[in-house]
């Protein structure tokens, strides 16, 4: 499939920061996080979801770390992490330099509920000297009372003005180990701020919408902030929050990435169906789904309900099918193959999915 122009747009070049064995920022892919629902002290839940989280696909995961008690099991959680693992922190800095203590590979603090430039120092120390990044997270519903009063709410610039205070207090000291974020549940708001802040640092960006809702109308209003940033090349790693399973999230994530050409995987190209349609296509294109969870591949697949849909317009598919009366027609990169009966549509497709997989052979950018 043609990759079209979005996966060759000129990304915005920001510095490299390594958190564990990965690379955020200067040039790397961007790469897909998640956090752990589970309380923190419950060591084995938390480990099996963190390996959940990576088995879909995160290549980062954050744990929330509130009490010390908490801080106790982070430690044990991070010996069973497959991925590297970040410390969550808000309200009591030394949580964090202890997380930073018991090896936690990069620490999230918000400058907003932190306690004031010493004890932000004091964490990037510990975070130095451990050889450990740090994300600077600002979120709109805990803005420094100061900005938020001069701004008089949680306007795009207030958002900045939070974040350039704490990056220039870290350049200052000339620690660089640092991704910064800006989220805001206000989708144009979290655009029009990191678009400002860009222009005004070199870390890397985490994007995301925070707080986004439940999966569905969440996924849509973080494909959307998320979407239009990468689309114009800014940012490094991303979250999706979603009111949920996690795992759910990284799903979203990495389909995000790959519409944008920026994660490489299957893609499935399905039409809406009209009066031209003579089968039922949705449970096909469902099956065909589900089918291609499971391949890593970069081929794109067409479900598509009749000839004019077909080859015509999923010419760029690897493999597809075209539906008409009681058959369909088999395609290959836009030229029919062969025509199937109806009853012969599903494992005809599934098998030329199956080949090309094989062969290595699908030709896909997506």
């Amino acid at each position: 499939m043609d990759p079209g122009i979005l996966s060759s747009l000129p990304r915005r070049q920001a510095r490299a920061v390594t958190v564990g064995g990965v690379q955020i920022g200067g040039g790397a892919p961007v790469s897909v996080q998640s956090m752990t629902n589970t309380d923190t002290c419950d060591v084995e839940a938390t480990v099996q979801q963190v390996r959940w989280l990576a088995a879909a696909g995160a290549d980062l995961v954050r744990v929330a770390v509130p009490t010390a008690e908490a801080l106790e099991a982070f430690a044990q959680v991070k010996r069973g992490s497959p991925v590297p693992l970040i410390a969550d922190i808000h309200f009591d800095y030394r949580l964090a330099v202890g997380a930073l203590e018991r090896g936690a590979d990069k620490v999230r603090v918000n400058p907003g509920n932190l306690g004031g430039p010493e004890k932000l120092k004091a964490v990037a120390e510990a975070a130095a000297s451990h050889g450990a990044a740090l994300r600077v997270g600002v979120n709109a519903g805990s803005l420094e009372r100061d900005i938020l009063q001069k701004a008089g709410g949680p306007t795009a610039q207030a958002l900045v003005d939070s974040a350039l205070r704490s990056l220039e207090l870290l350049d200052e000291m000339d620690f660089r180990q640092v991704v910064a974020s800006i989220k805001s549940a206000h989708v144009p708001t979290m655009i029009e701020a990191n678009v400002l802040l860009a222009g005004r640092t070199d870390a890397p960006l985490h994007l995301g919408v925070t707080e986004a809702g439940l999966p569905g109308k969440g996924t849509i209003k973080s494909a959307v902030g998320i979407g239009a940033l990468l689309a114009q090349g800014l940012g490094d790693t991303i979250r999706v929050s979603l009111t949920g399973d996690p795992v759910q999230e990284v799903v979203a994530a990495r389909d995000i990435l790959r519409s944008l050409g920026l994660r490489a995987g299957p893609d499935l190209v399905s039409c809406p169906t009209c009066a031209r349609a003579h089968i039922v296509l949705e449970p096909l294109a469902r099956r065909v789904e589900a089918a291609l969870e499971s391949v890593q591949a970069p081929i794109t697949v067409a479900v598509m309900g009749c000839e004019v849909n077909g080859p015509g317009e999923a010419k760029w598919a690897d493999v597809g099918v075209a539906a008409g009366r009681g058959s369909a027609l088999l395609f290959r990169h836009g030229t029919v193959v062969r025509r199937v009966s109806e009853d012969e549509v599903e494992e005809a497709l599934l098998s030329e999915i199956r080949a090309l997989v094989e062969e290595g052979a699908g030709g896909s950018s997506s």
